[in-house]
């Protein structure tokens, strides 16, 4: 029986987002904006339901340090 991980299936959302947005080469980091990055995980944290306001602020707020040091870009391995 496998239990379901509304923040895995979120990330995996996020991972595929990534991935197709980016601008960088296939096979590349799959970096993208912060902002957009926020912008995405915040209307899926929202819509699912399972992951509290709090637990997405602190999620962005970390991503946003890392991505601070990557010329505000955000890449998978972020998270």
């Amino acid at each position: 029986i496998s239990c379901w991980n509304p923040l895995q299936s979120l990330l995996s959302s996020m991972k595929q987002a990534c991935e197709i947005l980016t601008r960088d080469p296939e096979g590349g980091a799959a970096r993208i904006p912060f902002e957009t990055f926020s912008f995405l995980y915040s209307y899926l944290a929202s819509i699912d339901g399972e992951i509290s306001e709090t637990e997405t602020e602190a999620f962005l707020h970390d991503i946003k340090e890392q991505a601070d040091k990557h010329y505000g870009m955000v890449l998978i391995r972020h998270f």
